[in-house]
């Protein structure tokens, strides 16, 4: 099920909303959690109901090895192998289902070997609860975790505004949330916010992301070969895309959240503002850079370690990250350049170099822009396509200019909404139950609601 869809927003939505208030109101409070949890996994199964087994045995594996740690069950010597035992059975979850084929091809590549592939379907949300549960183990090794009713623990995992695509939320964000009394009460200036956050989130899927989908496909999948405005159009409009559908599944999500009064991580703050590409890190999918530095990047050595060896760990990091997001090689690349920027603004800021504001955000959004291209092409050629139409000057042309003027102008234009307009963060600080506030809202609602016929699947949702 998705959030911009009519089953959702009209059926899902509103009866889980009042059957979860009803249950909390009349004291039935575990109900409640089981009812957002079979809701919850409702929601899941509505796309494959065949990998409901899946995430039940993940939760109740994990749940069971968390509580072996809270309990001190067993000795400290055998706490690491019990924790080890578990993250391996967590990443070899995801390694079967998201990577076999990936090793598979490659083998067969370098063995001439020709070994059928699996063809297997990827798990809805498999890489974000596969990541959460790892942070909630970790956590319970170190004793940062308290004892948990399974109950809760399958909440704070299955919550279906942050189920599919995050953010990867920790539990320590999440379990004391739903323990608190008050918010087991509706309240009217969260749904306020909600339902304003929801709009926006949802105009943004709808309205902008979806809308730049086509150039981005005609250009990465369908042309053969690209002149250097399509090439550029191209490449921005699928980096608009994405900046538009994961910032609108956010906005989404942390309203959906705050309806039930339960307060998200922000994932997304204005990724295209940033100044250089540490910073860009920083503001771009903000719990998953979290959870990497926080059980990557940190247990490597983090920055407590020689110049040599923080390069080294930046570098296992980044190509982690890519290898998280696909299955492929294009992945790992686009993960290596961004580690190999990360250290070049190392050594420069570490030299004391530094850029004009305007320059450096024109070389941060750039890098970004061309470094996405790796990131949405099927293949290497795919990408290498869209890489020589970028800089083929030589079919430039003003007929061509005029002829694609109004795709031009709205990139134009949405790229200084991206770059000078506030975001969802700064709208939701000083928002103000009003009028204009409610007609604005409104209005984002009705023209998504209007452009619903079109609906299409959130990008993160493959990953």
């Amino acid at each position: 099920m998705l959030f911009n869809s009519y089953e959702f927003i009209f059926l899902f939505l509103p009866i889980s909303f009042f059957v979860y208030f009803l249950l909390n109101k009349q004291g039935h409070f575990n109900y409640s959690k089981l009812f957002l949890v079979f809701a919850s996994l409702f929601f899941y199964s509505w796309w494959n109901v065949i990998y409901l087994p899946l995430i039940l045995i993940s939760m109740v594996f994990n749940f069971s090895i968390g509580n072996v740690f809270t309990n001190n069950k067993i000795k400290n010597r055998s706490k690491k192998i019990v924790l080890g035992l578990g993250i391996l059975g967590n990443l070899s979850l995801l390694g079967y289902f998201k990577y076999s084929d990936f090793f598979i091809e490659n083998y067969n590549l370098i063995s001439g070997s020709d070994v059928n592939l699996l063809h297997l379907a990827l798990p809805l949300a498999i890489s974000f609860f596969t990541f959460q549960q790892i942070s909630y183990l970790v956590d319970s090794f170190k004793g940062f975790t308290s004892e948990y009713k399974i109950i809760d623990y399958m909440v704070f995992v299955t919550f279906f505004p942050q189920l599919i695509a995050g953010p990867i939320v920790h539990h320590k964000e999440m379990m004391p949330q739903f323990k608190d009394d008050e918010n087991k009460k509706i309240n009217y200036d969260n749904i306020s916010k909600g339902l304003f956050i929801f709009s926006l989130g949802l105009f943004k899927k709808v309205a902008i992301a979806d809308s730049f989908a086509s150039y981005a496909t005609n250009g990465f999948d369908v042309v053969e070969k690209l002149s250097f405005i399509d090439a550029w159009i191209t490449s921005l409009s699928y980096t608009f895309q994405l900046y538009y559908d994961f910032s609108g599944y956010t906005d989404m999500a942390i309203g959906l959240a705050l309806l039930f009064n339960i307060k998200l991580p922000l994932n997304f703050n204005s990724p295209y503002k940033a100044l250089n590409i540490q910073d860009f890190w920083r503001r771009w999918h903000m719990t998953l850079s979290r959870f990497l530095r926080d059980y990557i990047y940190i247990p490597l050595g983090g920055n407590k370690v020689g110049e040599f060896r923080i390069y080294a760990n930046l570098l296992i990091t980044f190509i982690l990250a890519g290898i998280w997001h696909g299955a492929g090689w294009t992945f790992i690349l686009w993960g290596l350049l961004h580690a190999l920027a990360i250290i070049t603004y190392r050594v420069w800021t570490k030299f004391g170099v530094k850029l004009n504001i305007v320059l450096a955000w024109f070389i941060t959004f750039n890098f970004v822009n061309i470094t996405w291209i790796f990131f949405r092409a099927k293949d290497f050629d795919s990408a290498i396509k869209v890489l020589k139409g970028l800089v083929d000057i030589r079919t430039l042309n003003i007929g061509e200019i005029l002829q694609h003027k109004y795709i031009i102008f709205g990139l134009f234009i949405i790229l200084l909404v991206s770059v000078f307009a506030k975001n969802s963060i700064e709208y939701l600080r000083d928002f103000k139950t009003d009028f204009k506030t409610l007609l604005f809202a409104s209005i984002l609602f009705s023209i998504s609601v209007i452009c619903l016929t079109r609906v299409s699947e959130f990008l993160y949702f493959n990953f």
